[in-house]
């Protein structure tokens, strides 16, 4: 069912995303066919997106982000707090939700996705009051945020990603953490702890084989092998979510986990750096209604008709 005349939407566009300002033509046309009318308000820093969706929402129908993993995140707070649907168009590098979602990476079919209206709830994960809808880590992920360079990002995509993991991987070291759950806690010594909300990331990594973005539970690992050159052993593990099955992989299944390190190390979430270590993470069940593409018919269903 197409949305009724005149529904608004909302597009957030990150100005600084690989593909720049070419994502927003497709977008605009396509969504001005399905008979929405369209607003773009640019953004350039994460900070921005909440700030914006909370100024503007009242002047919307539909929020839009037109951005990666990390400004969707950004955004989730503020549209959760808006009652709004979430339309992606993934002009990230990873694009991990999207794929999650089975959002095409077509900026044209993607926008075609949220003029046909399907909605889904799904899970939000939450660290320290930052919202995730993929991962969130302590450890190699969150020294690959920093440093990576924005600019080879942006000029070499999954490459440069490659690249600066490479270095990164070279010279990790192990950390202690305590982690707690269900009340009862253990130390361990680990190159990462990981904690998934949805199924994938990291550019298509599993997070646990029977994961999804909407069964209200948040999915852990710890990475606890004695030698960094038996990752290489264990990639095609981690590509399907079987990475649990090595001895060295501890994995947990929770709602809630707290982890706790001997001082203070940041939490990537998303491929972003947003907060540090004592760490509270939780799971917020289908906290956030998202527009994708049509499962089957039993479980897609349509937002209510919007009146002005």
């Amino acid at each position: 069912m197409p949305w009724p005349k005149g529904t608004r939407a909302l597009v957030l566009h990150n100005a600084k995303a690989r593909q720049g300002e070419q994502a927003l033509v497709p977008v605009r046309e396509r969504l001005a066919a399905g008979g929405l009318l369209v607003t773009v308000e640019p953004f350039e820093s994460l900070p921005e997106i909440a700030r914006d969706v909370t100024r503007l929402h009242q002047t919307a129908d539909i929020i839009v982000v037109c951005g990666g993993d990390g400004s969707i995140s950004s955004a989730a707070p503020a549209v959760i707090e808006s009652g709004l649907p979430l339309g992606i168009i993934p002009a990230g590098t990873a694009n991990d939700l999207a794929r999650t979602l089975s959002i095409p990476l077509d900026f044209a079919a993607a926008a075609d996705v949220i003029v046909e209206s399907h909605s889904r709830r799904i899970d939000v994960g939450m660290v320290n009051g930052h919202a995730f809808f993929n991962v969130a880590s302590i450890g190699i992920s969150s020294e690959l945020a920093q440093k990576l360079d924005p600019a080879i990002k942006k000029r070499f995509g999954r490459l440069g990603y490659a690249v600066a993991a490479l270095r990164v991987i070279l010279a990790a070291q192990r950390f202690r953490a305590r982690i707690r759950e269900k009340g009862e806690s253990r130390t361990v010594s680990t190159y990462q702890v990981a904690i998934g909300n949805g199924r994938l990331y990291g550019g298509g990594n599993v997070v646990e084989e029977n994961a999804a973005i909407d069964d209200g539970t948040l999915d852990l690992y710890s990475l606890e092998v004695k030698n960094l050159w038996k990752l290489a052993l264990m990639l095609r593990a981690f590509r399907s979510g079987t990475h649990g099955a090595w001895k060295e992989v501890r994995t947990a299944k929770c709602v809630e986990f707290d982890i706790e390190t001997r001082r203070p190390m940041p939490v990537n979430t998303d491929g972003e750096i947003v907060t540090a270590t004592p760490a509270h993470f939780r799971v917020l069940p289908r906290a956030i209604s998202v527009l994708a593409p049509c499962e089957c018919p039993t479980t897609a269903r349509q937002f209510p008709l919007y009146h002005h």
